[in-house]
């Protein structure tokens, strides 16, 4: 924001409600909060007398409501404004002493000619910063940062952009100029979360911190035409957003007064308007949901699903599969895995659309198909079929090809109802009842979500509380405050839920419609209310960046949005330093370098997890798996005790121990034998104030789409391509036929022929290959056939020099055996 935007913003939060005291500092997202940095600090209100800090810290101006502070030495500073009345909550600010001083900070610019980016990158100190640097608006560097970068190059830095998916690393192949690295990078989907690292160098003993970035084909918002009209929520209704779950920047938020969409987490956004005559006054201020997807954002508007894209403003219905009214809900995916595997040949389904008794899938390009009624449910789970059965919502969960379906389950239904859940798996086609049962009144709703994890957890809620349901449904219950309440309701003045925000780490954060906050953490059972950040009528959420830090966002009444970087972990820190929630554990290690693994037939893979304690305490470390059971496991436990802490590694080895050999219908048993499975090592035991608090990941067995074989000699860029055909002797012709065969060389199937000396023996060597390039020689055993059907080749060895007991299969034998099927399928591993 400029400076002009903060004032605004400033004097727009302070208008109004409960007076509120934050604090800020001049790094991005508070990456750097230490002896170094400047805290800025503003108590929004009309009753303030001055700060009260430690006397280690100095205040710049103790008396003003708006002021800069700085520590000297690291630790827990107790801070709060001193004000004519009830006193202001205090805060236990952590005050690092690292030396992470530094930030990268890059620019990107798309070259499609070449489907390249090219991202510029330097280096600045916050500290000393412009004013364009600190909101991200630079188009190149400033004096100072051109000094630091030119200074740190000479000293041997040099960034370069590691993909965390890939694995991946691109660096500079030209010289720095004015200040300035450029790093070119392919345009890509699939591997767009990056990371700018340096080499370990330092000045003024200072390091520079690595920076996370998310970095997509360029997304494009869809432009505002002059004379739309505002699309909006009902009036004096709560703020709605959805986000692109593999591009948390692309958002698009609803509000009362006008909806908007942004493509860079709101650093830039336009308005997203509709044509006149598309939607009566009343419909485009009736907005119930949104989605935004590849194929557009999508409304639902009094039960009607409408498509908003580049090429106009849209009524889905009949017409694409989809009922013309009586649309319940709406749903996306809501964690991104760009990889995962599949036997069936579908595609994934981008979201789901309910009605009471139906719920149809969308899949790319705006195909939608139905998935199932609730009377084939009833069949489906065993159900009387005179009872009630309605689809009551329907959610993504964790896993990348399950659905989960809620259903309303009643026979006399006047009172209470029965909400229970099933799954589908969009792979196998199948629904699983789920021992998840909830009985509640009749009129209620619960909004589902599920958490990142392997075994299936969600969070459930209504207006007042927050339902948990962990590892598998086998650990549920009702978040409580330390107070006792599971009603959040009476913690917040009355105010019901809004939003409750969940992200990769396992943060929980629960923000009630005047803005009052409470956290948790995945597999826990209770929640604290966190410090006021804003007052009580400002209308706002909480959203992810890019750079996985959260952020609030503000919709003003001017028709305007506004944003502002929110310090979760110090907001954390400094409402549990007085209590007695400790993490049980000191430290969590694991070599778990990746979210995707491919695990081929006689393959395994070996990961090691490290748990550090305090003795007596018994921690270890949990490995859950959930997915089809085709995976063994071996696990190897060392322990060290030193010092009054315990060290313990577990070392785990996933593998198959299938025997292909002998069986009957060898792509049956590979089938059977493949899968996705999802894995998670976790601490035994851990709270809220612990970090990150497990790793998951997917281990994917069978046969990488993106790998390949080919015969090793045969390139198809190192030869010139031209016309080639050859003549083969009828003679020479397995079915004996009239006419010599003319055959045409396909250059861009085969490749370039290989040059052998006729008499020289020839075994073909096959290479596996994937999409970084060579892997392998193929030991395995393979089939050669020529397939314009010539018979005049010979072999080096005959069957018993090969040293075979018994007659093997031959081309003859196989021809013999299979003569309706055609030459390239008479012979395989299904016959062996």
């Amino acid at each position: 924001m400029s400076a002009r935007e903060v004032a605004v913003l400033l004097s727009w939060l302070s208008c109004c409600g409960s007076a509120v005291w934050r604090y800020s500092s001049n790094s991005p997202n508070y990456r750097i909060f230490s002896t170094r940095s400047t805290i800025k600090l503003e108590y929004e209100g009309t009753l303030f007398t001055e700060w009260s800090v430690p006397e280690i810290c100095f205040v710049l101006n103790k008396s003003s409501p708006k002021t800069e502070l700085r520590c000297s030495s690291p630790g827990v500073h107790a801070i709060k404004p001193i004000v004519t009345g009830p006193d202001e909550e205090e805060r236990n600010l952590f005050v690092d002493s690292s030396h992470t001083c530094f930030l990268w900070y890059y620019r990107v610019r798309h070259f499609f000619n070449n489907l390249t980016q090219v991202i510029s990158v330097w280096v600045y100190d916050p500290e000393n910063a412009d004013p364009d640097e600190l909101l991200g608006s630079a188009e190149e560097p400033s004096i100072n940062s051109i000094v630091l970068s030119t200074q740190m190059a000479t000293l041997g830095q040099k960034p370069v952009i590691h993909t965390i998916l890939k694995r991946k690393a691109y660096l500079s192949n030209e010289k720095m100029k004015k200040g300035t690295w450029h790093i070119m990078v392919p345009m890509t989907r699939d591997d767009a979360l990056k990371e700018i690292r340096g080499n370990q160098v330092t000045f003024q003993d200072c390091f520079i911190a690595d920076f996370l970035i998310l970095l997509t084909f360029p997304l494009l918002t869809i432009p505002e035409i002059p004379g739309s009209l505002p699309i909006s929520s009902p009036r004096g209704s709560q703020l709605m957003v959805s986000w692109d779950a593999c591009v948390v920047a692309s958002v698009v938020l609803v509000a009362d007064m006008e909806t908007f969409q942004t493509n860079d987490s709101f650093r830039t956004w336009t308005r997203i308007r509709v044509p006149p005559g598309s939607l009566s006054d009343a419909e485009r201020q009736s907005v119930a949901d949104v989605i935004v997807s590849r194929d557009g954002i999508f409304f639902l508007i009094n039960g009607v699903l409408y498509q908003k894209s580049f090429r106009g403003f849209v009524k889905l219905g009949r017409i694409l599969n989809l009922p013309d009214g009586g649309i319940t809900g709406i749903s996306s995916r809501k964690w991104c895995w760009v990889k995962y595997l599949s036997k069936a040949k579908e595609r994934r389904s981008n979201f789901a659309v309910w009605t009471e008794n139906e719920i149809y899938l969308e899949y790319i390009l705006l195909k939608f198909a139905r998935l199932v009624t609730t009377t084939e449910l009833k069949n489906i789970l065993n159900l009387s079929v005179t009872a009630t059965l309605t689809i009551h919502s329907v959610e993504y969960t964790g896993h990348p090809l399950e659905i989960a379906v809620f259903l309303s389950y009643c026979t006399i239904c006047t009172v209470t109802k029965k909400i229970f859940l099933v799954i589908y798996n969009e792979d196998t086609k199948q629904w699983v009842s789920q021992d998840l049962t909830l009985d509640a009144p009749i009129d209620s709703v619960f909004i589902p979500h599920f958490i990142f994890s392997a075994l299936p957890g969600l969070i459930l809620w209504n207006k007042h509380s927050i339902y948990y349901c962990y590892h598998n449904f086998t650990f549920t219950g009702i978040l409580q405050t330390p107070a006792g309440h599971g009603n959040l309701s009476m913690l917040s003045n009355g105010s019901i839920i809004h939003e409750v925000f969940v992200d990769y780490y396992g943060n929980i954060l629960v923000k009630m419609e005047n803005n009052v906050i409470f956290y948790s953490k995945i597999n826990t059972r209770d929640a604290v209310k966190l410090h006021l950040w804003t007052n009580n009528t400002t209308r706002a959420l909480i959203l992810l960046s890019t750079s996985g830090y959260t952020y609030f966002l503000y919709a003003l009444d001017n028709g305007t949005i506004q944003i502002q970087d929110y310090p979760l972990s110090l907001e954390t820190r400094s409402i549990t330093f007085k209590t007695k929630d400790k993490c049980p554990y000191l430290a969590f290690h694991n070599n778990v370098a990746r979210v995707f693994y491919f695990l081929d037939k006689g393959e395994t893979l070996t990961l090691w997890t490290q748990i550090i304690y305090p003795e007596n305490t018994g921690l270890y470390v949990v490995v859950e798996s959930y997915g089809p059971k085709i995976l063994e496991e071996s696990h190897d436990i060392s322990f060290e005790a030193a010092f009054g802490h315990c060290t313990k590694t577990l070392t785990v080895t996933f593998y198959q121990n299938v025997d292909y050999e002998g069986i009957y219908d060898y792509f049956e048993m590979q089938h059977n034998n493949t899968g996705l499975v999802m894995v998670q090592l976790r601490p035994s035991e851990y709270s809220k104030t612990c970090p990150i608090a497990q790793k998951v990941f997917q281990i994917a067995v069978g046969c990488d789409d993106k790998k390949f074989i080919a015969v090793k000699g045969f390139s198809k860029k190192e030869c010139h391509h031209h016309d080639f055909s050859y003549v083969i002797e009828k003679s020479y012709l397995r079915h004996q036929p009239s006419k010599n065969l003319k055959v045409r060389y396909i250059w861009k199937k085969y490749g370039c022929p290989l040059r052998l000396d006729f008499t020289e023996k020839f075994q073909p060597v096959v290479q596996l290959f994937d999409d970084n390039g060579y892997v392998k020689d193929v030991g395995a055993n393979f089939i050669v056939w020529e397939i314009h059907g010539r018979d005049d080749y010979s072999f080096n060895n005959t069957m018993a020099q090969s040293g075979c007991l018994h007659e093997a299969q031959t081309w003859k034998s196989m021809i013999e055996l299979n003569k309706h099927l055609p030459l390239e399928e008479v012979w395989g591993p299904e016959f062996l």
